[in-house]
């Protein structure tokens, strides 16, 4: 098996570092447009494998894709944060053009592979790539609910005083500010996540995970890398190992939820196929409100990328 890392950033090292330490691929290509930087992250891990006892071995490029090529699964992180003065259009079509270029390198040397989108704004980063890459919808996903979910999970924990292990969940929506968490399917060993907490204090919970990436930009001027890079190497493992995980992640849609040609957080399977199903479930009046509204935010980006003719 091989992996594929583009962008040798904190979140592309984490994701290589995670899958290295798990022992479930042979090769680990972990590539960046910096020259050196990539070679030197991989030369790291690569000698992490005595300590961990692993066998899998992680090989750094710059920018050279023939290297990649016959990868299973590639996860592409390229792209920029938004800087001071930087409208949020001219973010979303500077790195709507890095993942497009990254998408048609990947699939010209690796057409079966999988590809998993962490670059943002993520919804329609991952339009981007499964509109490039013109392979089955259920081959391209991007890494979004796992992040939130993540967070939502590891606050009701703290709050509550309880085993993260125990509590379930399920996001849907765009990732960040306009994801869906859902209380009904919220549960802490199967009880209702309300008979532990009251309204107000469930939804001061909810707001800190919608603004969860931003408090740690605040925090260390910065985004976060840790979750997101370990979230992504999950699904990575997922479809390796043919696992068969519930996950929500932003996957394209096609009719789902009442939603056609956009990518959008959901609950789905993922296993050896990639995207095995998208899986529907029953939304209050409320929550369908919600996310018609989220819908709309991505769509909005997803209409700047048409409309710029990058497609």
């Amino acid at each position: 098996m091989k992996v594929t890392v583009v962008g040798a950033g904190n979140v592309g090292a984490t994701v290589a570092s995670v899958l290295a330490e798990k022992d479930i691929c042979r090769n680990i290509i972990l590539l960046d447009v910096v020259k050196g930087v990539a070679e030197g992250k991989a030369l790291d891990m690569l000698q992490v494998s005595p300590l961990s006892l692993h066998e899998t071995r992680v090989f750094g490029v710059t920018d050279n894709y023939s290297v990649t090529a016959d990868s299973n699964v590639v996860v592409i992180t390229s792209g920029f944060p938004r800087s001071p003065g930087m409208s949020r259009e001219d973010l979303v079509l500077k790195n709507a053009k890095i993942v497009k270029a990254v998408t048609e390198n990947v699939i010209a040397y690796s057409p079966k592979a999988f590809i998993i989108i962490v670059s943002n704004p993520l919804d329609a980063m991952a339009y981007v790539a499964y509109k490039t890459a013109k392979v089955p919808w259920n081959r391209v996903m991007g890494m979004a609910g796992i992040l939130d979910k993540a967070r939502y999970i590891a606050f009701l924990a703290a709050e509550i005083d309880c085993s993260p292990k125990d509590i379930q969940a399920i996001i849907l929506g765009g990732h960040g500010d306009d994801m869906v968490p859902i209380k009904n399917y919220t549960t802490v060993c199967g009880i209702p996540v309300i008979q532990f907490l009251d309204d107000d204090r469930l939804d001061a919970i909810i707001n800190r995970t919608r603004v969860g990436g931003g408090e740690i930009v605040s925090l260390l001027g910065k985004s976060a890398w840790y979750a997101p890079g370990y979230a992504a190497a999950l699904m990575v493992e997922a479809i390796l190992l043919g696992k068969n995980r519930i996950m929500p992640v932003s996957a394209y849609l096609q009719g789902e939820y009442g939603l056609k040609d956009m990518f959008f957080g959901v609950p789905v399977k993922i296993g050896k196929n990639g995207i095995e199903q998208v899986l529907e479930i029953n939304l209050t009046d409320e929550e369908k409100t919600l996310i018609k509204k989220s819908a709309a935010s991505v769509q909005s980006t997803i209409d700047i990328i048409k409309n710029n003719n990058i497609l």
